[in-house]
């Protein structure tokens, strides 16, 4: 069985070098039969390929499909297939490294159709197959020819706007997945996965490979390959360490039922229904004071020996500065734990 396959339709530069893919109905996992076609009608020889394709392949191709009873991806090829962009068919037999402009693009979007989770999908070494665009108001253009199409812009008596010159694009202009709410789609980018049930406001912000799990109020940013559990709320303008930003191999996450509030940011993963005061940063090597009920000081540890413990409240001792974990079972209760799983 296969890892994924999708018909997509792109974008090229005047050397004919792919700048992006939109994916409509990308599969995950197709089945052996869908792959026989492609093998058939489009040459298929094996392995992790993106093949370019002509409208009569793919006319023959919708027909192959339609007698297999894939009645979407027909109707999709038959589309494609009147396409003025370059048309792409991608299958991925394996999950390896992307060897293709068209092969990263089809794993972002797996990611945000939620076909895939984060960290699900290898995506080692794909900003070397990422070009730096242009992203306009007619789609991407490779940075050298950009001059000359806001000069053929201008004599036409239009106005070329550039959104960002970015290796990724906005997510909202390949996939808007159901029961979301973005308020600035431009802080999304594609490749994030975001549960239904999520607000996305303003000034929030979801990188690639990370996102939330759903029913979130993301007010803060979400770094790439970081996750947010069911219930979860991110206050404005906090943040998460990623593993790109100084997190190391160590994965962030937050879990269930989470709050961190206004300004505050987290260097070490959460258990369910913890807590971060606004304006506390805590990294895997903060010293927090680790209180009993009484707010008396048991032990003196750092915050990576809490790593996804459940129901703790971090917060600073306005008097002394300090750093201090409380919980809801008893602090003596936890140090027994910690010391146990040590």
């Amino acid at each position: 069985m296969s890892f994924a396959f999708g018909i997509g339709i792109g974008t090229q530069n005047n050397q004919g070098e792919w700048l992006e893919v939109y994916y409509q109905q990308p599969i995950m996992t197709p089945g052996k039969d869908l792959i026989d076609v492609v093998e058939t009608a489009l040459d298929y020889k094996g392995g992790n390929q993106a093949m370019d394709v002509k409208a009569e392949q793919l006319t023959r191709f919708a027909n192959a499909l339609r007698q297999l009873g894939q009645t979407d991806q027909a109707k999709l090829a038959e589309k494609a297939a009147e396409s003025m962009r370059p048309v792409v068919v991608t299958v991925l037999a394996t999950d390896d490294t992307a060897s293709s402009t068209p092969e990263v693009y089809l794993k972002l979007h797996l990611i945000s159709h939620r076909l895939a989770k984060p960290h699900s999908v290898k995506l080692d070494g794909i900003f070397g197959l990422l070009p730096n665009l242009a992203w306009t108001n007619e789609g991407a253009i490779d940075l050298n020819e950009l001059p000359e199409r806001q000069l053929q812009a201008r004599i036409e008596g239009r106005t070329l706007e550039v959104k960002s010159v970015d290796k990724f694009p906005q997510m909202t202009d390949y996939v808007v997945p159901k029961g979301v709410r973005i308020a600035d789609t431009a802080r999304v980018r594609l490749g994030a996965y975001v549960g239904e049930g999520t607000t996305v406001m303003h000034e929030g912000f979801i990188n690639f490979n990370a996102g939330t799990e759903g029913t979130s109020m993301i007010e803060g940013r979400i770094s790439a390959g970081v996750m947010i559990g069911k219930g979860s709320d991110l206050g404005g303008g906090c943040s998460t360490m990623g593993t790109l930003s100084g997190g190391g191999n160590i994965i962030i996450s937050v879990g269930e039922n989470c709050l961190l509030g206004a300004n505050a940011g987290i260097g070490i993963p959460l258990g369910d229904r913890c807590t971060v005061e606004a304006g506390l940063y805590i990294t895997s090597g903060t010293k927090v004071n680790l209180l009993d009920d009484n707010n008396k000081q048991v032990e003196v540890i750092k915050a990576r020996d809490l790593a996804g413990k459940n129901d703790l409240l971090f917060r600073r001792n306005s008097l002394t500065g300090a750093v201090e974990c409380k919980t809801n079972k008893s602090a003596i209760e936890l140090n027994e734990e910690l010391h146990a799983n040590n």
